[in-house]
């Protein structure tokens, strides 16, 4: 496209860059509801339990075989912009509530599709909007009405929750193990404010180790952290814990102005080296005498010092993170100094026992244990190789997710497809009371909705367009959960008496996530890439053919 005009007197007019690539109008709306269509044919495969892997090869040469719709769109090098905002989308969806990362890429792909069909007719994109608009509407008054409450004093019921939520991971036949650590995590760190509750996922430190199996995985009821103590003569092991952490280095501090020291001989570098020994040996002595026996320092701790704290048998960590000092301070109560000097008795924190454990090898874990009430927690998580081992983290972080949900609002509602498959058919019902051409995006709304458990059937081995039309049929005799029972192939008529359920607001957040993105990509017709960028991706393309 040219990136030129002309004015009134026929003078060509620069507004572009050259080498800028411009798109616009139809073509640019038609492009867009291509690549967005690609996009969820390659996700929809990896949707349900059933779902297919995808292999996954880094810049490093690294592989990654999961049917995570998170990871699969993080790891995606979008370069189309209309990619970008779907990697975006799945981001989000991920941030708000932790799962439902394919359902919401799938579902904003469909409604595009069905947007696409709309404008192949003439209708306007406008239109659609507003159609999507009222669809959306009406679909969240809908699962609201169908949800059912959950008390969150029924943990069987939460831990079916935490199922479904790693039913379609590789690691799902380690799911009741999983759920249980789930659960009991969650309950750990959940703090009740008012009426409502407090739940920070990030006070869930997981720790992974290669080795053994998914059910040597256990809850810590404090932290581990992957260091181990700084001097060989440190104890290894600390029982009734007294703990100082410090956001520093433990060491004389070197001066702030450009100072010099002039040593006139040996005796007297001796002596300066000396009195220095003495200086840090009493930094350790007072950590000592106020009791405390274990110390995490996030940066490093001078050799001196290491060796007297060895001496007075304190055990200390260097170079720990400062998120792992947060983590440590919510467990045991500790207050993090900002320097040696300022740590007082007050400031310490307390656990059972601090020990140093060897897992998996040679490889070698600080634990601190035995917290009374701690706000931050510990998962190992365990496992035979590295591929497993990730993909035991990406389904524990489902399972906590969904639980977490559950706290913040304790709604479910059944899965199977089955509140996709009651929504269309209420938004059908309600098109016909629309007058225009609203009507019809209202219609390839329900549709598109659709889709989403259309593929389940499909991937479960049944015949799509079958399943679905007799999924109408039982909804429309009023059975409100009948949905896919992927894990059997078949459909059945009530997914509640197979405890297969689904938070509410992931639901929610899916429906409101993939309709805000299909609105905003409805409403571009242009796109400008900078000359810069443009440049840069056809030297990429000439390498890769090269």
């Amino acid at each position: 496209m040219s990136s030129r005009i002309l004015s009134e007197n026929r003078v060509p007019v620069i507004i572009l860059k050259e080498g800028t690539q411009r798109t616009q109008g139809r073509e640019a709306q038609i492009n867009n509801l291509r690549v967005a269509k690609i996009i969820a044919e390659t996700m929809k495969t990896s949707l349900g339990p059933k779902g297919m892997d995808k292999m996954l090869v880094d810049k490093l040469g690294n592989i990654i075989v999961t049917n995570d719709g998170a990871t699969i769109m993080k790891l995606v090098n979008a370069k189309h912009p209309i990619a970008k905002i779907f990697v975006e989308i799945a981001r989000s969806q991920d941030i708000e509530v932790g799962d439902g990362t394919t359902s919401v890429v799938v579902l904003a792909g469909e409604l595009l599709a069905k947007a696409e069909e709309l404008i192949r007719k003439g209708i306007h994109p406008v239109t659609i909007i507003n159609g999507y608009k009222k669809a959306l509407k009406k679909a969240l008054e809908v699962i609201d009405k169908i949800s059912v409450q959950l008390s969150l004093n029924d943990k069987e019921l939460l831990k079916e929750v935490a199922k479904t939520a790693m039913a379609a991971k590789f690691v799902s036949h380690y799911a009741d193990y999983l759920a249980d650590i789930a659960v009991e995590s969650v309950f750990m760190i959940a703090e009740k404010e008012n009426e409502s509750w407090k739940i920070d996922l990030d006070n869930i430190k997981i720790e992974k180790k290669v080795g053994g199996s998914i059910n040597d995985s256990m809850i810590i009821k404090g932290i581990v952290l992957d260091k181990e103590a700084a001097h060989p003569d440190m104890p290894r092991r600390i029982r009734n814990a007294r703990i100082a952490l410090l956001d520093t280095s433990f060491e004389i501090k070197k001066a702030e102005l450009n100072a010099k020291l002039y040593l006139e001989n040996a005796n007297q570098y001796r002596k300066f080296l000396e009195e220095k020994e003495e200086v840090i040996k009493e930094m350790v002595d007072r950590l000592a005498d106020i009791g405390v026996n274990f110390l995490c320092c996030r940066m490093r701790i001078d050799e001196k010092a290491e060796f007297f704290m060895a001496k007075r048998g304190i055990m200390a960590i260097e170079r720990v993170k400062r998120s792992d000092l947060e983590k440590i301070s919510k467990a045991t109560g500790a207050r993090i100094a900002a320097r040696p000097e300022e740590i007082t008795e007050d400031d310490l924190g307390k656990a059972e026992y601090v020990e140093e454990r060897k897992i998996g090898g040679e490889n070698k874990l600080t634990v601190i244990e035995g917290c009374e009430n701690p706000k931050a927690i510990s998962i190992l998580v365990r496992g035979a190789t590295r591929e497993i081992v990730d993909e035991a983290e990406r389904s524990l972080i489902d399972a906590l997710s969904a639980v977490r949900n559950i706290f913040v609002e304790n709604k479910i509602i059944a899965g199977g497809g089955s509140s996709e498959i009651e929504i269309a058919s209420v938004v059908r019902n309600y098109a016909e009371t629309l007058f225009g051409k609203e009507q019809l995006a209202v219609e390839k709304f329900a549709e598109a909705i659709e889709s989403l458990p259309a593929q389940l059937a499909e991937s479960s081995g049944l015949d799509p367009i079958e399943a679905v039309t007799t999924l109408r049929a039982m909804h429309r005799n009023g059975k409100v959960w009948a949905g896919v029972d992927v894990l059997n192939g078949r459909l059945h008529d009530d997914m509640f008496s197979l405890r297969v359920f689904e938070p509410l607001i992931v639901k929610k957040q899916i429906l409101k996530t993939a309709v805000e993105a299909a609105l905003m990509i409805l409403k571009i017709d242009d796109i400008i890439i900078a000359s810069s960028v443009a440049d840069r991706d056809e030297e990429e393309k000439v390498e890769e053919e090269a």
